[in-house]
């Protein structure tokens, strides 16, 4: 994996080099050239130019003014020659050169007035040389003219050295390049290969990963992002794996739970069937069997509304509802049960107060609350208490019983948590269901509901309606 990184991103890097330096380097040379054949073609024509004007001006001199002038230009290595008005040289006294001779397309531009500037004429010369001629004008017909000549031999080989530091400046890229490739193709692929390494870890089951995430660019992000995503994967898989055994526990609970009612009632009505339980004792049988019954619906029952409620099919009918009335109702469900532990009920609230909540769904919330606190009191009390505040009714169920420990405080809510299974009365409670149902029941009326309690003290409930 690093190598093939390395080969692509060494590609990547050297194409765009090689396509940036092929343009700077094509552009830089042309613009050289320009530039030094522009400056050249302007030098020849301004001593062609000034020739032309000191021929003209000192006639009496010309020849002493030409020859000062060729020692001039030799020096510059500058070549001219004077032509008349045939296109004859007349300055230096030389053979006519063919090389020499103004071509007939040449000497039409000329005698237009225009002047000649060819900055890389290598046709008529051995060398490469830049010609300009400059025609002289009397009466709009062209009486004669200067040429002049200059090997550009020496500019061409600054050029050349230009092009050779370029190609060093090339060269000195590519490698920087490949060195800049190779370690950063090491430093990704060392990054990836933790992502890797820390991906099958995940999928092997173990959560315990951590991607290094000092750096500020996008991997960074994303190692900080898949950290974050490995502790919530770490974080749902406890959670799954203690749903897990409270799932396996409940079950093995509630087996438990539903053979000994269906045993009895099963004993019970074979008995009674065949006749081998005492006439005097077939209704306490009969009883034995209707609380073993309500038992399972209990148990069908509370499954049921936890699965409405948790697919969100449960519906409320909200009314007004007096809240001492529903006290009245939940003390009198649960009276005998509360006698059976030698446990007091109370109820304290105004006559006129009133709650907005389903009927139904209060009586089941306050029915579960009340049964766990008769379930955890024994010779004790329990309170029902209702508290008109600003915004909301406050009602606090309240008993004096064995509390809960601290350490279980957060876990009563949730669905099959049972906190004292030892403590378990087999009447209520039993299924680790009750609180979960209530908790949710509560909050589907956007109220709220909490817990405090101290253990051999008693625990106090304390639910919050909402008046709108």
């Amino acid at each position: 994996m690093s190598n093939k990184y390395f080969y692509k991103l060494l590609s990547s890097h050297i194409m765009i080099l090689v396509l940036a330096f092929l343009l700077i380097g094509l552009l830089f040379s042309q613009f050289v050239k320009n530039y030094i054949f522009e400056n050249k073609v302007n030098e020849l024509s301004e001593y062609g130019e000034q020739i032309l004007l000191d021929v003209t001006l000192k006639s009496n001199d010309t020849e002493e003014l030409l020859r000062k002038y060729s020692q001039l230009l030799d020096a510059r290595k500058i070549q001219y020659i004077l032509f008349d008005g045939n296109a004859d040289i007349i300055y230096p006294n030389v053979l006519m050169d063919p090389s020499l001779r103004i071509s007939q397309a040449e000497w039409k531009q000329l005698s237009t007035g225009e002047s000649i500037s060819i900055m890389h004429d290598i046709k008529r010369f051995d060398q490469e040389v830049t010609l300009v001629a400059l025609p002289y004008m009397q009466g709009g017909k062209i009486s004669g003219g200067i040429l002049l000549l200059s090997p550009i031999s020496s500019s061409m080989q600054m050029i050349g050295q230009l092009n050779k530091y370029l190609f060093y400046t090339i060269c000195i890229s590519f490698t920087a390049a490949i060195l800049l490739s190779w370690f950063s193709s090491i430093n990704l692929s060392n990054r990836i290969r933790a992502f890797r390494k820390a991906t099958s870890m995940i999928s092997s089951g173990n959560y315990n990963v951590n991607v290094p995430d000092n750096k500020k660019d996008e991997l960074g992000h994303l190692a900080r992002d898949f950290n974050n995503m490995a502790n919530k994967l770490k974080e749902s898989n406890q959670e799954i794996e203690r749903l897990e055994n409270r799932r396996q526990k409940f079950l093995a609970d509630v087996s438990h739970e539903l053979r000994t009612p269906l045993t009895t009632i099963s004993g019970l009505a074979e008995g009674i069937k065949n006749e081998l339980i005492p006439e005097q004792e077939v209704e306490k049988g009969m009883t034995l069997i209707d609380r073993e019954a309500k038992r399972l619906i209990r148990l069908v029952n509370e499954n049921l509304d936890y699965e409405k409620i948790r697919s969100n099919q449960l519906h409320l009918y909200l009314i007004d509802i007096e809240v001492i009335e529903v006290f009245e109702v939940v003390s009198d469900q649960l009276l005998l049960q509360a006698e059976e532990k030698n446990n007091q009920i109370f109820i304290e609230a105004a006559d006129n107060l009133t709650v907005k909540a389903d009927y139904d769904r209060l009586v089941q919330i306050l029915v579960n609350i009340v049964k766990n606190s008769i379930q955890f009191t024994e010779n004790g009390w329990v309170s029902l208490r209702a508290i008109d505040q600003d915004e909301c009714i406050q009602i606090e169920i309240e008993d004096n019983g064995i509390g809960i420990d601290p350490k279980e405080v957060d876990w009563i809510w949730e669905r099959f948590y049972k906190a004292d299974s030892s403590r378990t009365n087999s009447y209520f409670g039993e299924f680790g269901i009750g609180l979960s149902i209530v908790k949710q029941l509560v909050e589907l009326h956007d109220g709220k509901i909490e817990v405090s309690s101290e253990p051999k003290k008693g625990t106090t409930f304390r639910l919050f309606f909402p008046k709108k």
